[in-house]
C-alpha cells in the first residue's frame, strides 16, 4: 500500500479537517461530460480552489488515470503504480486490469517513483470527496520529452479502448514557477493557448521558446494525445500563488482546464 507522503504538509493530516476543507473549496457545479483535465498540485491553501473548479465538474467514471511529473528523480522514468493508495479519507484501489493492458509498453510497473511524489497524491482526496467507488491508474513521468509523452498517450488510448473503460484522464501540473506575476501570466497564457488547441508540437515549441517552467508539460501532452480527436479544451480558472499570499514578486501559476 502506498502511504501518504505529504499529508500534514500539502493538505491536512486529519481526515475530518481534510474533508471539511474540501467541502469549503468545492463549488456547487453540475457535472459535465469531461474526458480529461489539467489541474495544479501545490498545497491546497494555494491551488486547492483552482483544482476544485475542475473536480466539482467531474462525472463519475470507472477509473481516473492520473499523470504527474516526477519531482524527485527516483524510480523508473515512466512509472505506473499498481499499489492501493491511502489518504486520510481512506484507501483507493488501482485498476489492475487497465495496468495489465499497458504491460510491455514504454510504461514500467514501478512503485519507487511514487514513494515521495506529491503531484499524484494531492489529486486523490478531491476524487474521494466526490465519489465513493472508483479506481485510479497513477503514472509518474520522469521523462517528459515530446516523443515519450506522445507514446504514453497513444498507449493509454489503446488500452482504454481495448477494455472499453469509462475514464477521465487527469494531468497534474503547475505552470510558471517563481517569476513575477506579470511574466508568469504572459508565459502561462501562451502555454494554455496551445493546450486548449490540443496542439502538442506547439506546446513543446512554446515551452522551449519562452523557457517555461511548467513542471508537468509531459503529463499534459500525454493527456492531450490520449484524447486527440475526441475533445476540445476550456480554461475554467487561472490564478497564481500571489493571488493568495499577496506577494507578486515570485509566483507559481495554476490552471484549471477541462477537455470535453
Amino acid at each position: 500500500m502506498r502511504l501518504p507522503a505529504v499529508a500534514g504538509q500539502f493538505y491536512p493530516y486529519s481526515g475530518a479537517e481534510l474533508k471539511a476543507q474540501l467541502e469549503r473549496m468545492m463549488p456547487q457545479s453540475a457535472p459535465i461530460q469531461v474526458l480529461g483535465v489539467v489541474v495544479p498540485h501545490a498545497g491546497y491553501v494555494y491551488s486547492g480552489q483552482v483544482a476544485a473548479e475542475v473536480y466539482s465538474r467531474l462525472p463519475k467514471r470507472d477509473t481516473y488515470v492520473i499523470l504527474g511529473p516526477n519531482h524527485h528523480g527516483l524510480g523508473s522514468p515512466v512509472a505506473l503504480s499498481r499499489d492501493s493508495w491511502k489518504t486520510p479519507l481512506g484507501v483507493v484501489q488501482p485498476d489492475l486490469e487497465l495496468a495489465e493492458a499497458l504491460g510491455g509498453s514504454i510504461i514500467d510497473y514501478d512503485e519507487v517513483a511514487h514513494l515521495h511524489e506529491h503531484s499524484i497524491e494531492v489529486q486523490i482526496p478531491f476524487l474521494q470527496a466526490r465519489f465513493a467507488d472508483f479506481k485510479i491508474l497513477p503514472i509518474c513521468m520522469g521523462m517528459q520529452d515530446e516523443e515519450t509523452a506522445v507514446e504514453i498517450g497513444r498507449e493509454l488510448a489503446r488500452a482504454i479502448q481495448k477494455l472499453g473503460r469509462q475514464c477521465v484522464i487527469i494531468a497534474s501540473s503547475d505552470f510558471t514557477h517563481y517569476e513575477p506575476q506579470e511574466i508568469a501570466r504572459k508565459v502561462d497564457a501562451r502555454l494554455i493557448e496551445a493546450i486548449l488547441n490540443m496542439d502538442v508540437p506547439e506546446l513543446y515549441a512554446r515551452v522551449y521558446r519562452y523557457n517555461a517552467t511548467a513542471c508537468g508539460f509531459g503529463p499534459i501532452a500525454a493527456a492531450i494525445t490520449a484524447l486527440k480527436g475526441a475533445a476540445s479544451g476550456k480554461l475554467l480558472r487561472y490564478a497564481t500563488s500571489g493571488d493568495v499570499s499577496g506577494d507578486y514578486s515570485q509566483v507559481v501559476g495554476y490552471g484549471a482546464i477541462v477537455f470535453t
